[in-house]
């Protein structure tokens, strides 16, 4: 049964495939007004930061390609809410406009937490390879990386539109129509699989920064060979900041990905957009938890604002 435009509540103009496209659009809703606003301000946050890194020539380590990466995605996922608001409450909505806004936000959110899990991946490579890594090889190491991210994330966005959708068949569809629970379980099955391998390396830089500053201490001759390092002055703010990083990275990601598995059509909407908040929320998150903690972008922008101001003059602190 299909709700008419004036029975359509906020619950149903996030992710509803039921408007059919002679339909007039929905009311404006103050979800919607939050969708539109939200999508405007991940839209311009990450123009500021991939615009800051691409016009600088010095900004061409492999983080910084990594960032620009992840900030190109986040932009999208912006584009994509800012368009789905614009085809619910601007244009009558259709099937064509549900299968475009859903392919891009899946595009966006893959290409995300690919991102994301490079930058893991370039830390620990980072510490581990101290000497050799930020070479013209590992920046040409990172160019495929992306290459290959952005070419998976298309494939797998591109899926709704080839096909995979359930608007010929509502009772195959997820708790996010139009995707199918088959296509949701897959792609969510694959966001925990990222979620898991990025937790290990984040991991795996906690145990080489400690081995490293036990090395250090060691032959400074502040403790003994065979006891334990603890680092005392930067070591709690360091860590502070890496379970802030996981904290925000694994409550963003493993909640939808655990009700996209666990849930199904019949499913109370309102979980849906409950758990798929947060993971949208990332995309506004991550320039400040990623990149305006990097010292160089935080300079190249101050220069862009104040460029009259020595950007040599801040005292930043390192990042994670």
């Amino acid at each position: 049964m299909r709700p008419n435009a004036s029975e359509t509540s906020w619950e149903e103009s996030f992710l509803s495939a039921e408007h059919a496209g002679g339909d007039p659009p929905p009311r404006l809703t103050a979800w919607g007004v939050a969708l539109c606003a939200s999508g405007a301000v991940i839209t311009a946050e990450n123009a500021v930061v991939v615009t800051a890194i691409l016009a600088t020539p010095s900004l061409r380590a492999p983080v910084f390609l990594l960032l620009a990466s992840l900030g190109l995605a986040d932009l999208l996922a912006g584009v994509a809410l800012v368009t789905r608001f614009l085809f619910l409450f601007c244009l009558a909505p259709s099937a064509w406009s549900e299968l475009v806004t859903s392919g891009l936000l899946v595009t966006s959110l893959s290409a995300s937490l690919c991102s994301l899990m490079g930058v893991a991946l370039d830390r620990y490579l980072s510490l581990s390879h101290a000497l050799t890594y930020g070479s013209g090889r590992s920046r040409r190491r990172a160019a495929l990386l992306l290459l290959l991210v952005w070419a998976g994330a298309s494939v797998v966005g591109a899926g709704p539109a080839m096909g995979w959708h359930c608007l010929d068949e509502p009772a195959s569809c997820s708790v996010a129509p139009p995707l199918t629970r088959t296509y949701l379980s897959l792609l969510c099955g694959g966001f925990l699989a990222a979620v898991a391998v990025t937790l290990q390396l984040y991991a795996g830089i906690c145990r080489v920064a400690r081995r490293h500053a036990h090395a250090i201490a060691t032959q400074r001759h502040f403790l003994p060979s065979g006891q334990p390092y603890a680092g005392k002055r930067g070591g709690g703010r360091g860590f502070s900041r890496l379970v802030l990083v996981l904290g925000v990275f694994v409550g963003c990601w493993m909640p939808f990905s655990l009700w996209g598995l666990l849930g199904d059509a019949s499913s109370p909407p309102l979980y849906t957009y409950a758990t798929l908040t947060p993971a949208a929320f990332s995309s506004l998150l991550n320039p400040l938890l990623y990149t305006l903690r990097n010292k160089d972008i935080r300079k190249v922008l101050l220069h862009a604002c104040c460029p009259r101001r020595q950007a040599a003059q801040m005292h930043c602190p390192e990042d994670v």
